[in-house]
Formats: C-alpha cells, structure tokens, sequence
C-alpha cells in the first residue's frame, strides 16, 4: 500500500497544504490541479506513480485546505499563484522535475518552465491549456465578456460558474458514461467554493485569466527552443478546453504526443487506469524511474 503523506509548507506567510508520495531520492513529478479542484483530483494517480517517483500535488491559495486569505489581503493573480508554488518547490527541496498540469495549472506551470526551464525534466498536460485554439467559445465567451467590463450583468453570467449545477457539469460532459464519476468529486469541489469569500477570489482569477493568452508567444518560444519532452493527454469531449488545443503543441514541439481519450475535463474521474499507463510509459522514457 502507497503512503501517501499530508503535509503543510509555510510559505511567504501563507500556509500551503500538499500531498506527497514516494521515495525521497525519485524524479519528481509535480501534479498542478486547475478550477475548481484541488490535490484531491490526483487521489488515484498519486499511488500509480508514486512506486517510481517522488509525487507532490499542492493545494493552489484559495483552493482545496491551502490558506484562503480574502481578496482584500491578497492579490490573486497567476503571477502571484505561480511565485508561492516556485517557493513550495524550493522549500521541500525540489531542483528539477517533471509537471502534470490541469486547468489553471498550466498558466502556473508555463511561468515556472519560464522562469526556470532547466529545471523541467518533461510535461504532461491533460487538458491544460497553451494554445488559442484549445478555448471553446460556448463557455470561455461569459468570462470573456466579464473581462472585457464588469457589470452587474456580466458578473452574475460568471457567477454561475460557482454553483453546484455548473461544477457537477464539469464533471460529467463529454464523459461516455457518467455512472463512472463520482458525486464525492463535484460536491467536494462546491463545499470549497463555498466558503464565505471564496467567491471574490474566483471572481478576481477570472478577471486575471486574460494574463494568460498574452503569454502564449513565449512560452511557444520556451517549447522551440528548449524542446522539452510533452505528452498532451486531453478528453476530447471537455467543454472548456477543447481538443483542437492538445493538437496545437505539436505546432511548436513536433514530437509532443498527443492522446485524445475518450472523457471530458476531469479525465482522472473516468479513465484513470489509461491516463496513469500513458503517463508512466511517457516518463519511463524521459525521466530514468527509480527501480520498482
């Protein structure tokens, strides 16, 4: 059976919760969780892996049981997001490693290859988004529009993103049988985006998601010129970043792998088995395992 740690790091003053697992000398591999999650999306992926790697999934501020200051104490942005991970990593020692991201946790990635690309040893991005073409308007055109001028309007079309209906919706579209997700997944999620204040802070990452398209061009830059190896895991049917945005990688890393599988956002919730296999076979040829 996997021991799988819960720790908590104290990091800029902020109190940041993580899972650990694995042998203290294995390649790392750093698990990046997205909206409206937390670590809790990797509890079946961590013990896959954790016989040959050294895994750590943190709680992103704001999310899951990291610290949840109010917008009024912190500035939510993914630059602010992004520099608490980098000091997470550095705190447990971490100097190289491979990342999962999901989500939200692709912009936190793309910054850390950014700032540090040595130390990337490879990627997996499952359904974390670098590309425009991975945006499916049907559901990205409500932030848009809250981007572009917050209304009363336009923040309670965003707002509805919050509820338990649209969560669970996460879930469930573009997954072929949804008997196989479990309610845990969506009304764990809402219990967390519940939290009084909660909300302004969702609201002020919706507001900050525009950062991210504009980054775009250098992190394709990052991807020519680095070639890190990268496998793109995507459901095809996820609603919010669509397939066309796993195929874009290979636009700048011709080698990228690219699965399409057939399940939506949250793959892990319905085809764990085959997203652990594809991850395992793709680190075992680029980051040396620690022996099984």
């Amino acid at each position: 059976m996997t021991e799988i740690h819960y720790r908590y790091a104290e990091v800029d003053g902020r109190r940041l919760f993580y899972r650990e697992a694995g042998a203290p000398e294995a390649p790392v591999l750093l698990l990046l969780h997205g909206f409206p999650t937390s670590s809790f999306m990797f509890r079946g992926l961590i013990p896959a892996l954790a016989d040959r790697y050294r895994v750590i999934a943190p709680d992103l501020l704001g999310f899951g049981l990291s610290d949840a200051p109010s917008t009024e104490e912190f500035d939510y942005t993914f630059d602010a997001l992004a520099a608490l991970t980098a000091e997470l990593v550095q705190s447990v020692g971490i100097t190289s490693y491979a990342m999962y991201v999901h989500d939200y946790g692709a912009p936190i990635g793309w910054r850390l290859a950014l700032s540090r690309p040595e130390a990337i040893t490879a990627i997996i991005s499952q359904n974390g988004n670098g590309y425009d073409e991975g945006f499916v308007e049907g559901f990205w055109k409500t932030v848009w529009a809250y981007q572009a001028d917050q209304t009363a309007a336009t923040e309670a079309a965003i707002r509805e993103a919050l509820t338990l209906d649209v969560t669970r919706w996460q879930y469930v579209t573009g997954v072929p049988d949804e008997t196989l997700v479990s309610p845990d997944t969506w009304h764990h999620d809402f219990e967390k985006l519940s939290r009084p204040g909660n909300d302004r802070i969702q609201l002020k990452l919706f507001l900050d998601y525009a950062s991210n398209p504009a980054m775009y061009p250098q992190l394709h830059e990052y991807f020519r010129k680095h070639r890190p190896p990268l496998l793109a895991v995507w459901g095809s049917g996820d609603p919010i970043f669509g397939p066309e945005g796993a195929k874009a990688f290979a636009k700048d890393l011709p080698d990228a792998e690219i699965k399409l599988l057939d399940g939506g956002h949250f793959l892990l919730e319905s085809a764990l088995d085959q997203v652990s296999e594809l991850i395992g076979d793709f680190l075992a040829r680029h980051v040396r395992p620690t022996a099984m």
